[in-house]
């Protein structure tokens, strides 16, 4: 059985994997041509979900699991691999860490005025006179409430929050206070200090946040987006900045990727921006072959036991 791999390389895990899996032939390759020239012959295709496309599942043969080594999966080209037939899983879960903590620095970066600080240091500024507020007592709303949802209102609660969280079913989640469907998002949205966005990019999440979602927030909220740019209308999340209907946005993800140089998030004073890492550690990768690894035995033993499945008409 061949693998055909186009991720980060690290010798010591594709070590630990080869040990043990010793009957398996795994290829690591660079480029995209290298894809087309050995697909036909790959069994397995493990990807970041960027490079396969549709013309390329038509020349794998043998190809039966696509196993990616991210969360998103919107550049697949579902449709032939539903087909087709193709098993589809990704790592969902193994954001949840890292990006909560990144959630927490913009909060606390914000609330304690961090980069104020930062700034009056290069200055040789003396000035006791920020204003800085407190997390204990806030409202946290998480738009939506999975895995990587849940562990943010963990730390919420744990920094003395009460915490709101929005799912598709809007059924009890224990890790927050409360929990309601998308139905009542604009009901809750006027009760929320922190707005916090880490949906996944599908044709349900397209422009949840627009611009009458803005205008119910408290004009001293923060919004923060994690999740996909698609969520976000962007002309609309400016207007609401420059109109001080909102209080500051703290984005890692956009609609375009990278952000183009021209785009006003550059230099509005009411956006801080990260070039969509909010998830990327050290630990990334093992965590990422640690389920693959899993994975990889349940598909050899034929057992069906497989992580984190792609429903390939709903998107993840």
């Amino acid at each position: 059985m061949l693998i055909l791999a186009r991720v980060q390389r690290n010798e010591e895990l594709e070590k630990q994997l080869q040990e043990q899996f010793p009957n398996v032939d795994f290829l690591y390759i660079k480029n995209q041509e290298d894809i087309v020239k050995h697909i036909s012959e790959a069994e397995v295709f493990v990807t970041y979900g960027e490079d396969l496309t549709e013309e390329v599942v038509q020349k794998a043969e043998k190809l039966k699991w696509v196993m990616v080594m991210s969360a998103g999966i919107e550049k697949l080209p579902s449709q032939i691999l539903k087909e087709r037939n193709i098993l589809v899983t990704n790592v969902r879960g193994i954001h949840k860490i890292p990006m909560a903590e990144f959630v927490f620095g913009y909060i606390l970066q914000y609330a304690k005025q961090l980069d104020v600080f930062l700034k009056q240091q290069s200055e040789k500024v003396w000035n006791k006179k920020v204003p800085i507020q407190e997390v204990y007592g806030k409202t946290l709303l998480v738009v939506g409430a999975g895995a990587i949802g849940s562990q943010i209102s963990t730390y919420g609660r744990t920094f003395g929050m009460h915490t709101i969280g929005i799912n598709r079913s809007g059924n009890k989640n224990d890790a927050f206070h409360e929990t309601y469907s998308r139905d009542y998002l604009n009901e809750v949205l006027p009760k929320a200090d922190y707005v916090v966005s880490v949906l996944p990019n599908t044709n349900e999440t397209q422009y949840v946040f627009t611009k009458e979602q803005f205008n119910r927030m408290k004009q001293d909220a923060v919004f923060i987006n994690v999740g996909r740019g698609n969520a976000v209308n962007e002309e609309d999340l400016l207007e609401a900045l420059n109109n001080e209907e909102l209080a500051h946005a703290f984005l890692d993800v956009f609609e375009k990727e990278p952000l183009p140089e021209d785009h006003p998030f550059w230099t509005c004073e009411k956006v801080t921006l990260t070039p969509h890492l909010s998830a990327l550690t050290n630990m990334y990768l093992p965590r990422a072959y640690e389920i693959f690894a899993k994975n990889l035995q349940a598909y050899i033993d034929k057992n069906n036991d497989f992580i984190n499945v792609i429903d390939l008409d709903r998107g993840y």
